[in-house]
């Protein structure tokens, strides 16, 4: 099962969504619209208009206000991502040249907030107040998470705790927001946007868990470079477990390569080796999968649709990604 398999599900509503989106790029601002054609033309798999639509078509019928917030998901995703690229530092994403190194890191800001705007500014033209609440939540635990992440990362500073608090933050609350306004833009409402809910964050931490082992392979498998997160200091679940699993003197002596992994390159496989050698890896593989069971648990409560399988299968693929 491929992701392509999940949006034959949706395929015609996915392709009637890219004009619309288009559309929402749109400025009088050259420079602004440069940018703009430049994000269109590099964006990914689409997952999150993917789960808005099918968590509206599990929970009732695709309408207007279902491309409404779908626009509104990916623009505020992808306003994050540019603001990320700033906080990070980062000349490259998925494979190519971000906006903050094509441009500037002061034009990068700017143009996530025009995104920002017009992700707000599309709810509000579809009569779609009720996202704002979601999307308010959503850009503020994300704010939460990255700025826990930075201060968690300077005092090098670990345990599942935190790292899950901000999982959940920076990733899952994002995931969870597009499968909500899916299902209210269909009117859903009780347990049935619970039920929502429930799976985006539980879809949104495995998500997150997945991402954290594949820094760990190599970049010919996943595009991107090895250990990357310990170059920025990040502490995930594969190292929590492997110190965890050692002496206060080896989890001092790992920490210490951590610390210095950005100036010398070969801490970085001594990190790597570390890990693998002490179960973080196959952990969090397996709490990776729980989670992803946890989600498709989730949606128990539904009857049998082509909706719901697609959701299901979803989770599947989110537990066995390779990039």
């Amino acid at each position: 099962m491929k992701i392509a398999d999940i949006q034959d599900t949706v395929r015609d509503e996915l392709k009637q969504f890219e004009p619309f989106f288009r559309q929402q790029l749109q400025s009088p601002v050259p420079l602004l619209s440069s940018i703009t054609n430049h994000i269109y033309r590099s964006r990914g798999k689409e997952l999150r208009p993917l789960l808005v639509f099918l968590s509206a078509k599990l929970t009732g019928s695709i309408c207007q206000k279902t491309y409404a917030g779908a626009a509104m998901m990916e623009l505020l995703h992808t306003a994050t991502l540019m603001h990320d690229d700033v906080v990070d530092d980062a000349d490259e994403r998925r494979n190519s040249l971000s906006i903050k190194a094509l441009w500037s890191s002061q034009k990068a800001v700017l143009a996530g907030d025009f995104l920002l705007s017009r992700g707000v500014l599309v709810a509000l033209e579809h009569q779609s107040v009720d996202f704002l609440n979601i999307a308010a939540s959503t850009i503020r635990y994300l704010s939460e998470g990255e700025l826990q992440q930075l201060e968690r990362a300077r005092m090098l500073e670990w345990s599942e705790d935190i790292y899950f608090d901000i999982i959940r933050k920076k990733t899952a609350t994002l995931i969870q927001s597009c499968t909500l306004i899916g299902a209210h833009s269909a009117g859903a409402t009780g347990e049935r946007l619970h039920a929502m809910g429930r799976y985006g964050e539980l879809l949104g931490v495995a998500f997150q868990l997945r991402d954290d082992v594949l820094d760990f392979h190599s970049s010919s498998i996943t595009g991107k470079v090895c250990g990357n997160d310990i170059r920025e200091k990040k502490i995930t679940l594969p190292l929590i477990f492997a110190l965890n699993r050692v002496g206060k003197s080896e989890q001092q002596k790992i920490l210490s390569l951590v610390a210095t992994a950005s100036i010398h390159s070969r801490n970085v496989r001594q990190v790597v080796n570390f890990v693998a050698a002490h179960g973080g890896l196959e952990h969090t593989e397996s709490v990776t999968r729980e989670y992803c069971a946890n989600a498709k648990r989730a949606l128990e409560s539904f009857p049998a649709s082509d909706a719901r399988s697609a959701l299901l299968n979803l989770a599947d693929i989110v537990a066995e990604r390779k990039k």
